[in-house]
């Protein structure tokens, strides 16, 4: 009877910090169905940047994907290492993660009109974006007054709130002001600097075992990877909308083998080459090298989603009219994949604390900024993809074929060492 209560019962419970060494924590379907509706997100910035480029916009396209990327990925990053060490999955913490994600569908809503405001070089129009993204700050403020009932995390939760509660304050001006799209900018900067000082100064506070927040480290690493692999879902997407546009145009032709083949191989590549990255085992007997990997993986979730837009602009390429040339849709996928291959294995160097890995990853970068080479030497975008792709497939190649040897002795010296 009592396995059942627990079963079914989700009334509401204390709000306290959860153990950091929980034994079989693991993620919650609410926080798998918290991602999906922030992957719907990408897709839409996915989809803008690529439309943006398409049409002539590369320069203000970039720019605008940037800054909704990085709204997406810090109202995700906020929750979940708040959920990961405060989860209770009563009815009002649903309640609460819910109004988050309807926050996150008022953002994504808001993104075309930002996208066009820039690309029109007139006044920055975010005031839908905005709106959502306070939504979603709403949702976790008062989670975080919850969280202030527990005396020993008191002091964390409210240094929360004030930062939070401020940099809302700052939103709004920017959003609502009628202003210049670098004066927006500048002043975007301001509020993500004060949105970054409540992480900063909350988790230096506390001593010995309460220092910082309780999060879980694999908890949390669990949580990366499936974000990461949910954005990989828009590379399939992209490759879906690629090979439907080749197909449209030129009839099921090698063309469209090719960009099927060798989209699915770079969602494997990539989704490959970042499980290598030790994050679980570090972040459990290094929890100081929590903040960098945790911010640092905003490069790695952005690069995933503009690769999926790169893919989807392959299909322009084909267009009869106003093709996008091949260099361009290029860039747009060789550059992300060497951000996302720089972000991993500048992160994994840094959780172990050893650069020796590094040239092997160097030398996979070689390989789609040959890509690019070849794209403006005339070369056919098929060739080209599959160079670009034999990047992160060399790094995979190479660990399977024993350079795990020399990781799994580096992992070991860094678990040996907090011993």
């Amino acid at each position: 009877m009592t396995n059942a209560v627990e079963r079914y019962r989700h009334g509401l419970r204390p709000m306290r910090g959860r153990a950091r060494h929980e034994p079989h924590r693991a993620a919650t379907p609410l926080e798998a169905l918290y991602d999906l509706v922030f992957a719907a997100a990408f897709g839409v910035a996915g989809t803008q940047l690529a439309a943006g480029i398409a049409a002539g916009h590369g320069g203000a396209a970039v720019g605008a994907f940037a800054f909704a990327i990085a709204a997406v990925i810090w109202a995700w990053i906020n929750f979940s290492w708040f959920a990961s060490a405060f989860d209770t999955d009563d009815w009002l913490f649903r309640l609460f993660t819910m109004v988050q994600m309807a926050g996150v569908i008022v953002l994504a809503i808001g993104l075309p009109t930002m996208f066009e405001s820039v690309e029109a070089h007139g006044v920055f129009d975010n005031r839908i974006m905005v709106s959502g993204y306070i939504v979603m700050r709403v949702g976790l403020l008062a989670q975080w007054l919850r969280a202030a009932r527990d005396p020993a995390y008191r002091t964390h939760a409210l240094t929360y709130v004030v930062f939070v509660a401020v940099a809302q304050l700052g939103w709004i001006i920017v959003a609502w002001a009628p202003l210049p799209f670098g004066t927006a900018m500048i002043g975007a900067a301001l509020c993500w600097l004060v949105e970054l000082g409540g992480p900063v100064v909350a988790e230096r506070k506390g001593e010995g075992e309460r220092r910082g927040t309780p999060w879980h480290a694999h908890h949390i690493a669990e949580r990366y990877s499936l974000l990461t692999i949910i954005a990989l879902g828009e590379t399939v997407i992209g490759t879906l909308a690629a090979a439907q546009e080749v197909s449209h145009e030129k009839g099921w032709s090698a063309d469209a083998i090719v960009v099927i083949a060798a989209g699915v191989a770079m969602t494997f590549g990539l989704w490959w080459s970042y499980t290598i990255m030790p994050s679980g085992p570090i972040l459990a007997v290094h929890r100081k090298r929590s903040f960098v990997w945790g911010y640092g993986h905003a490069f790695i979730f952005a690069s995933v989603a503009a690769v999926g837009a790169g893919l989807h602009a392959i299909g322009y390429a084909y267009r009869h009219e106003d093709p996008v040339a091949t260099p361009v849709v290029i860039l747009m996928i060789a550059v992300p994949v060497i951000v996302f291959m720089a972000s991993t294995s500048l992160l994994h160097a840094y959780l172990v604390h050893s650069p020796k890995g590094l040239p092997l990853h160097a030398l996979a970068m070689v390989l789609p900024v040959l890509g690019i080479v070849v794209a403006f030497a005339g070369m056919p975008l098929g060739v080209c993809l599959l160079v670009v792709l034999a990047g992160p497939v060399l790094v995979v190649v190479a660990y399977e074929a024993g350079a795990w040897r020399l990781a799994q002795r580096h992992l070991d010296q860094a678990l040996a060492a907090a011993a």
